[in-house]
Parts: C-alpha cells; structure tokens; sequence
C-alpha cells in the first residue's frame, strides 16, 4: 500500500491550527496569515505552496512563526541526500510544519519544532521518510524546566521502544551543535531524520507523537516563566545569544539549506530569525554569574530526562 499523503498533509495542517490557536491564546495577539502558491516552471523547478503564519510584537512573543508548506520539484537538492545520495537529482514532494518562537522575556527560551515528510521518486519506486524533532534554547536555565522538557520528548518516543529517546536525543545534541564556536545551541531534546524504519504506519504516528508533544513540553515552562522580572543586562544577553541562533540557521540547518537550494520562498524560509540581535566581539560570561550557569551547567550535554532536581 503507497504512502497516505492525504493523511499527513490533514495532520500537519491540523497541527499548524492547533499549535497557533494555543499560542495566540497565551499572548493575546493574532498570526497574521500568508497563504501562497508557487507554479512550478523550468527555471525553478519548485510548486506546490503553503501558509505561514506570523505573531510579532505581541505581549509574550517579539516574534513567533509557525509555517506550513507542501512543495514539489524536480531535483532533490544535495541537503535532503547526505544519508541518501543515490536519491541526489530525483522529482521530490516535502511537506511539514516548522516553527521557531522568540520569546520578549529573556527567562522565557527560545524554541524550534518541525515535522516533516519527503518524497523521492514516484510510483512504486518512490522512497519516503520522516524527519523532525523540536529542541530549546534557554537564556538562563532552570534544572526543573529541562528535566520537564526531556521527559516529554521521552514519553513522546516511548511508544517506539526505549532505544528510540536516547537515539533521537544523542541526534539533537550533535545536530544542534556550532562547530565553529564549539558549543552547543541549547539543551537539545529531539532530532531524527530518514525514518521510515517500521513503516509507514509507525513512522507517521511517531511523527504525531513527537508534533503533539509540543505544546505541553513548551507551554509549563512559558507559563511559569513569562512574568519574571528583568532589565537590560537580560535583555542583551538575550540578544547576544540569539546570535548564536541566527549563525547555526544560517550555516547549519537542513531546513534552511534545503529551502534555499531549492528555491523556495525566501520569507518563509528565513521566518525563523530573531527580529533583534547583537554580537559581542570575543565577549564571556563573568565567572560564577547566570550567564556563565548556562555555559557551564546547560549547555553541557546531560542526561536531563533522569535528573532528580
């Protein structure tokens, strides 16, 4: 039996939905919403369309996209084969929801999700698999929110076996790592890639699994967060990590990369960048100070999920 399209493509739209509706409740603000198409021509090679979503300026959130898009072409570019090579140059669909959320309150982390479904080939002889995973990126780091968010990710992996979370996890700490800067994004927590290991029926309730753990892994830790006082040395700080941020999208990320490669539509592509951001020239934490905390504590890879606080 060929892959249910359909279904993934109704899931991901019901999650951009329920994911939005949630967020505009906890900010008080609405996403403003850019539906839009792409005509596959010769000189792109790209179709197919999507609906991003964009919060800013808002109460909770300076900035927070959440982005649906099913794309068609006719080369799979070289960022969606570098486990599959073979694949390189083959007609491909993609289809996912992506988010990245920026939060005003430096204590209130950044965070990023996507789930997504790619398409090589066609017919019989089409190969798919799933990807995605969500991870998050404090400024200043509290022991109970990251054994919080790990445990969720756990849960959210347990219904594929217990390999499955320490697997995704180990994936996360090396995928959201700046080589050039020799540390870590953030705390981690899920990411995985070519999955189609048990089928498409596992595969794609894995998927659901990990996009319905979202909210309830994120919102505890914005609620509990989002009214702790602050002043400008949160504030820069805050900016100059988000830094960071912006040079792992820019040089590293897949999804990044494979939208650019492709063509594909620059404002959705780029959604997931800091409005405000700062860099410090050779700049490092005092020594004993919460900044240097995240540093020395949460931006070491640890087992969070089996921390007792």
């Amino acid at each position: 039996m060929p892959p249910d399209l359909h279904a993934v493509r109704r899931y991901l739209l019901a999650l951009q939905d329920s994911i939005c509706a949630a967020l505009e409740q906890e900010d008080g603000g609405r996403f403003q919403a850019d539906d839009w198409t792409r005509t596959e021509t010769t000189h792109t090679g790209l179709g197919g369309g999507g609906r991003s979503r964009i919060l800013a300026d808002g109460p909770l959130f300076e900035k927070a996209g959440v982005s649906f898009s099913h794309v068609t072409g006719a080369a799979l570019p070289a960022s969606a084969t570098a486990a599959r090579p073979g694949l390189a140059g083959k007609r491909f669909q993609a289809m996912g929801v992506s988010l990245v959320l920026h939060p005003r309150n430096p204590y209130v982390p950044t965070t990023h999700m996507n789930v997504r479904y790619l398409q090589a080939g066609e017919g019989d002889a089409a190969i798919w698999w799933f990807g995605g995973g969500f991870d998050l990126t404090p400024y200043y780091g509290f022991e109970e929110d990251a054994v919080h968010w790990h445990r969720t990710a756990r849960a959210a992996c347990a219904p594929t076996g217990p390999e499955t979370y320490p697997r995704f996890k180990l994936w996360c700490d090396q995928y959201f790592f700046l080589k050039h800067r020799n540390e870590p994004r953030g705390i981690g927590g899920l990411f995985f890639d070519d999955f189609n290991e048990p089928g498409f029926d596992a595969s794609f309730a894995l998927l659901q699994n990990v996009g319905d753990a979202f909210l309830p892994a994120y919102l505890p830790i914005l609620r509990k967060r989002k009214a702790t006082p602050h002043g400008q040395r949160e504030r820069d700080f805050q900016l100059y990590r988000r830094g960071r941020y912006v040079e792992f999208n820019l040089v590293y990320d897949r999804g990044t990369l494979f939208g650019l490669q492709s063509g594909g539509r620059t404002e959705s592509i780029l959604m997931s960048l800091p409005p405000l951001v700062a860099w410090r020239y050779d700049w490092k934490p005092a020594s004993g100070t919460p900044e240097a905390q995240l540093y020395d504590i949460f931006l070491q890879p640890r087992d969070w999920a089996n921390h007792t606080t």
